[in-house]
């Protein structure tokens, strides 16, 4: 569902904000590139703005990566794999041997996101996408809430 927000600005125009949370399937453990799903929901962007994306879970991240080589995400993974390993013994482990590691990880990878909008379109390098970290084994559908914050330009 579509939240649209209207305030008034200085220049006495409307600027329409507007937020939308998705649900997105279940992944399995791993990072995954969403950036198709992401721009499926956004509709009527600005010229000039900004895209912030928020993933409202403590065992997952969201993060701008290499999205042409597949390698890429299995070595990401890996990678953090080894920062947080589940082998070693933690105190909060009553959800499974997977769930103090994701916490950690999703910590260090960050839950949201800032994409310049330029030219009415997501403003990021060629070979950016949109990672999913899923940091759980079985983390289920994940809840992700798009704002579409639009710049006001002006001649002043």
């Amino acid at each position: 569902m579509k939240n649209r927000i209207q305030y008034f600005t200085f220049a006495e125009k409307f600027i329409t904000m507007y937020q939308v949370e998705i649900t997105l399937p279940a992944f399995s453990r791993g990072c995954h590139i969403i950036t198709h799903i992401v721009e499926k929901h956004l509709t009527d962007l600005p010229p000039t703005g900004i895209l912030h994306v928020f993933i409202k879970h403590t065992s997952a991240g969201l993060t701008l990566n290499e999205n042409a080589d597949p390698t890429v995400r299995y070595d990401f993974d890996k990678m953090i794999n080894n920062i947080a390993p589940e082998s070693d013994r933690y105190q909060h482990d009553c959800e499974g041997s997977d769930d103090m590691p994701a916490h950690f990880k999703s910590s260090i990878i960050g839950s949201s996101l800032s994409i310049p909008i330029t030219n009415g379109k997501l403003n990021m390098g060629i070979w950016q996408g949109i990672y999913l970290c899923e940091f759980r084994n079985r983390g289920g559908a994940r809840k992700i809430v798009l704002t579409v914050v639009p710049c006001l330009m002006s001649n002043v």
